[in-house]
Protein backbone atom coordinates (compact mmCIF):
# COMPACT_ATOMS: atom_id res chain seq x y z
CA UNK A 1 0.00 0.00 0.00
CA UNK A 2 1.23 3.63 -0.87
CA UNK A 3 2.56 5.61 1.94
CA UNK A 4 0.29 8.38 2.17
CA UNK A 5 -2.35 6.00 1.55
CA UNK A 6 -1.98 4.31 4.33
CA UNK A 7 -1.42 7.05 7.14
CA UNK A 8 -4.37 9.20 6.00
CA UNK A 9 -6.68 5.79 6.17
CA UNK A 10 -5.50 4.18 9.06
CA UNK A 11 -6.46 7.62 10.49
CA UNK A 12 -9.29 8.10 9.16
CA UNK A 13 -10.81 4.78 10.81
CA UNK A 14 -9.02 5.90 13.98
CA UNK A 15 -11.07 8.78 14.73
CA UNK A 16 -14.27 7.89 13.48
CA UNK A 17 -17.00 8.82 15.87
CA UNK A 18 -18.48 6.34 17.56
CA UNK A 19 -14.99 4.33 16.99
CA UNK A 20 -15.72 0.95 15.56
CA UNK A 21 -13.10 -1.79 14.98
CA UNK A 22 -11.37 -1.98 11.92
CA UNK A 23 -8.81 -4.65 10.33
CA UNK A 24 -5.46 -4.45 8.93
CA UNK A 25 -4.70 -7.32 6.72
CA UNK A 26 -0.78 -7.98 6.16
CA UNK A 27 0.44 -9.11 2.87
CA UNK A 28 1.82 -12.46 4.89
CA UNK A 29 -1.69 -13.24 6.07
CA UNK A 30 -1.84 -12.08 9.50
CA UNK A 31 -4.48 -9.72 10.91
CA UNK A 32 -4.55 -6.72 13.07
CA UNK A 33 -7.92 -6.54 15.01
CA UNK A 34 -7.36 -2.72 15.90
CA UNK A 35 -10.32 -2.63 18.98
CA UNK A 36 -9.66 0.23 20.81
CA UNK A 37 -8.59 3.65 18.97
CA UNK A 38 -5.32 4.55 21.23
CA UNK A 39 -4.27 1.14 20.66
CA UNK A 40 -2.74 2.10 17.16
CA UNK A 41 -0.17 4.68 16.20
CA UNK A 42 0.93 5.55 12.59
CA UNK A 43 3.94 7.67 11.01
CA UNK A 44 5.74 8.18 8.13
CA UNK A 45 3.93 4.87 6.79
CA UNK A 46 4.92 3.03 10.16
CA UNK A 47 2.12 1.03 12.10
CA UNK A 48 2.64 0.07 15.73
CA UNK A 49 -0.39 -1.65 17.54
CA UNK A 50 -0.25 -2.63 21.16
CA UNK A 51 -2.39 -5.66 21.01
CA UNK A 52 -4.44 -6.77 24.03
CA UNK A 53 -2.13 -7.62 27.31
CA UNK A 54 0.47 -4.88 25.83
CA UNK A 55 2.00 -7.08 22.89
CA UNK A 56 2.94 -4.90 20.21
CA UNK A 57 2.89 -5.44 16.81
CA UNK A 58 4.88 -3.26 14.05
CA UNK A 59 4.41 -3.31 10.25
CA UNK A 60 4.56 -0.74 7.51
CA UNK A 61 2.66 0.43 4.65
CA UNK A 62 4.69 -1.99 2.18
CA UNK A 63 3.41 -5.12 4.62
CA UNK A 64 -0.22 -4.22 4.70
CA UNK A 65 -2.32 -5.91 2.06
CA UNK A 66 -5.94 -4.04 3.01
CA UNK A 67 -7.42 -2.00 5.64
CA UNK A 68 -11.05 -3.47 6.03
CA UNK A 69 -13.92 -1.45 7.97
CA UNK A 70 -17.05 -0.13 7.06
CA UNK A 71 -16.87 3.94 6.68
CA UNK A 72 -20.63 4.42 6.28
CA UNK A 73 -21.57 6.13 9.34
CA UNK A 74 -24.83 3.87 11.38
CA UNK A 75 -28.16 5.57 10.19
CA UNK A 76 -30.22 7.26 12.81
CA UNK A 77 -33.54 6.32 13.91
Amino acid sequence: MQLQTFDETVLTFKHRTPFRPFTIALVNGDRVEVDHPEAIVVRDGVGLYAGPGGVPVVFDHEGVSQIIGDLMQPSSN
